[in-house]
């Protein structure tokens, strides 16, 4: 039987610009993606329901045996996953309006029909609290839940490599994990508020300052005197310092020098310049508004502390200062001084005092030239993506 991660419509509208380029299901929180979370529990691989231009890169399956559905909005726990696999055919399981899973017969849906179909099977009701990601601003939200769950089931039955007698430790040091090749030198490591993970050859460099929770993925480092209040996510490949409050960097992206990075999300492939900093609590304290994709306008996040969203591919030029609850698109290259529009179209080019076209041959030079220095280069399939975004954001972009 197939397992598909699918979109909800309205799900992937809320989660843009991250979800430009990737399904739900590939948003990293925690330190493993959702897809990975799933895969980890029902211990089989997955395929992907969403948007055409994205299947050259997160396969669609094939063939039209009987499937099972899955919501790649949600996270998922050893009990969800036992209701999903009770499901019979033509039955499906919700949690309030929330379409959880269902599972199909012999028939082939499409990304455009499938939450149609679905709503004719017959429903049961999850009655047990779901956790699920419906805005871009739940990933850091949710963090600090999904790392503590993720460092569970990553860990069990595992030992940790030794960890370094220059190390200082604070709390219960079996709340750190490091994985092998993991290194850890003359760091303060807190575990009072939550684990510290270490992936395969990540690094933690002398003088840094950690309060859990922290995720540092495989090969991540964080670099010397760095200060992270958790919940904080490196992905893998990512490098970080100065200091770092609740954020979550999806993966392959740098901020390898100082200024504060709070409350925010960072996508793949972004680099920020020497001291970029950005606000995350407003001076009068009030509520911070985000822009929303679906509503084509800025939204209140019911949060007081929002920083940025950046998606895949943007950049930040030295000493560059982004504004609470800032939207930065894909593939966007930001400078100068003052603080840029807190809503940046994909493949933007520009700063506080004006925004150009990030021309599209030129922007794909710098990501080959990003990608090339982690021994990856640009296939065919993420040229595709790229190019379906810049035309889809050519409407924002002129109206900027």
């Amino acid at each position: 039987m197939n397992i598909i991660l699918f979109d909800s419509h309205k799900t992937r509208e809320q989660l843009l610009p991250l979800t430009f380029t990737r399904p739900l299901a590939d948003i990293r929180v925690g330190i493993m993606t959702i897809r990975e979370k799933w895969e980890h529990l029902l211990a089989s691989s997955t395929f992907s329901l969403t948007e055409t231009y994205l299947l050259g890169k997160f396969p669609g399956a094939k063939g039209d045996e009987p499937s099972l559905y899955i919501n790649g909005a949600v996270l998922p726990t050893e009990d969800l996953v036992a209701a999903i696999r009770s499901l019979g055919a033509l039955q499906s399981l919700k949690s309030g309006d929330i379409l959880v899973a269902f599972k199909s017969e012999k028939q082939h849906l499409n990304y455009e029909n499938f939450e149609a179909i679905a709503k004719s099977f017959s429903a049961v009701n999850y009655d047990k609290d779901i956790v699920s990601i419906k805005h871009s601003w739940d990933i850091f939200k949710l963090n600090g839940y999904a790392i503590e769950q993720d460092f569970e089931w990553l860990t069990k039955g595992k030992t940790s490599e030794p960890l370094s007698a220059t190390n200082t430790i604070i709390g219960d040091p079996s709340r750190i994990f490091l994985s092998k090749g993991a290194k850890v030198e003359a760091a303060i490591l807190n575990t009072t508020a939550g684990p510290i993970y270490l992936g395969e050859d990540a690094e933690i460099m002398e003088g840094t300052t950690v309060r859990g929770p922290l995720a540092l993925c495989d090969h991540a480092a964080l670099k010397m005197s760095a200060k992270v209040y958790g919940p904080t996510t490196l992905g893998p490949h990512c490098k970080a310092g100065g200091e770092l409050n609740n954020v979550v960097f999806l993966g392959y992206s740098n901020k390898a020098h100082d200024g504060f990075l709070g409350n925010s999300v960072i996508g793949e492939w972004c680099n920020l310049g020497a001291d970029t900093n950005n606000s995350n609590l407003k001076n009068n304290y009030g509520l911070v508004d985000v822009y929303d994709y679906g509503q084509g306008k800025a939204v209140d996040t019911g949060l007081t502390f929002c920083g940025l969203i950046m998606a895949d591919h943007a950049k930040a030029g030295i000493n560059t200062m982004f504004n609470t609850g800032t939207v930065v698109g894909v593939s966007s290259n930001i400078f100068g001084g003052d603080f840029p529009p807190k809503f940046i179209p994909s493949f933007s080019w520009g700063g506080a005092q004006w925004l150009r076209t990030f021309t599209f041959d030129k922007s794909l030079e710098v990501a080959q030239k990003m990608m090339e220095r982690r021994g990856l280069s640009l296939t065919e399939a993420d040229i595709t993506i790229l190019k379906m975004v810049f035309d889809r954001e050519e409407k924002n972009r002129k109206s900027k």
